[in-house]
């Protein structure tokens, strides 16, 4: 039997510290579902281990193969620069595929939803309630268009409407479409965070939801999350699997 790729989930890090305790929390829920996989954390900056050293570390241990997984949600920078350039320096003996971003995926919708509801809101609330699709906001046209088409197919399953926010580099800011969505009518108004994790900018995008009805956490540790964070990684790995005959 070939032993499992080890999963590094890869995560950005931050000053705040109940980003690396969220970080950590999701990664607990996924090697609850998969004990059979060994499940390693590094983050890019400001907290510890970075990716490098987890990297080394492995390699030192004998590990021979591992799946890259970015804990991001869209393909912006980070993933098409700054998570390539450190896997490129991994220690030359592992094997390292990087795995696909988390979004955009149904999964990570119903976590949003799941998100909502804890907050107050009710399934039948869809049809009066507007919601803001809240992200981090990102220089990359693709990632901005990624959060508009996820808001518009959101809005399909029956929402009053569903607005595309940014906290950062792109407009508008979360304050900007809740007055938006007030002004077409909508009974209540949800500010949804697609954001995995607390920090700098998910609390300002807490700030721009202060005349919101609802406001939902940070995705966070959702089992939604936690399983798509394990399909990820068995994407990635299939093309090993084929090789090998399995």
């Amino acid at each position: 039997m070939h032993r499992k790729p080890v999963l590094l989930v890869i995560a950005h890090g931050s000053r705040d510290p109940r980003h690396a305790t969220t970080v950590q929390a999701l990664v607990r829920r996924v090697r609850a579902l998969r004990p059979d996989v060994r499940v390693e954390t590094g983050f890019l900056d400001f907290n510890i281990p970075s990716v490098r050293g987890v990297l080394e570390s492995l390699a030192a241990e004998g590990v021979r193969e591992v799946v890259a997984l970015p804990l991001l949600l869209t393909r912006a920078f980070h993933a098409k620069a700054d998570i390539p350039a450190v896997l490129r320096d991994a220690p030359p003996r592992l094997r390292v595929r990087q795995a696909e971003v988390l979004g955009p995926s149904p999964l990570l919708v119903s976590a949003l939803e799941r998100r909502l509801y804890e907050a107050g809101l009710t399934p039948g609330d869809k049809a009066s309630t507007g919601v803001v699709l809240a992200s981090a906001g990102s220089t990359d046209p693709e990632a901005i268009a990624v959060i508009a088409d996820i808001a518009r197919e959101w809005w399909r399953t029956g929402w009053c409407a569903v607005r595309p926010a940014f906290a950062s580099a792109a407009l508008p800011r979360t304050e900007d479409a809740v007055r938006e969505l007030r002004a077409l009518g909508c009974e209540k108004v949800a500010v949804a965070p697609y954001v995995l994790a607390p920090g700098f900018l998910p609390d300002r995008i807490a700030r721009g939801a202060a005349e919101a009805d609802v406001l939902a956490e940070v995705l966070g540790p959702a089992p939604e999350v936690a399983r798509l964070l394990i399909d990820r990684y068995e994407t990635a790995r299939r093309p090993a699997l084929a090789a090998l005959g399995a």
